[in-house]
């Protein structure tokens, strides 16, 4: 398992289009990939699970990313959640 710690810089936070995104990118790989804020968690291929974070500018995300290819979604999420988020 493999995690990556992001604080949201998004003025706007993560609303439908970055959750999207997400959805989008963990799409890519055969990895589960859970995204927690907080006390939440949501399964990140699913955009409503993702909205219902209701996660903000300046809060802390934790992915977590468990699968065949680990390392690969982990390499691609951090620099997707850099140029995104």
């Amino acid at each position: 398992m493999k995690r990556i710690e992001y604080v949201i810089r998004d003025e706007l936070g993560i609303h439908a289009r970055p959750a999207g995104l997400i959805v989008k990118k963990a799409k890519e790989f055969q990895s589960s990939v859970r995204v927690h804020a907080g006390e939440k968690q949501a399964n990140a291929g699913k955009i409503f699970e993702i909205m219902e974070l209701g996660a903000v500018k300046g809060q802390k995300l934790e992915i977590e990313i468990s699968g065949s290819d680990e390392d690969a979604a982990m390499e691609a999420f951090g620099d997707f959640l850099k140029a995104s988020l």
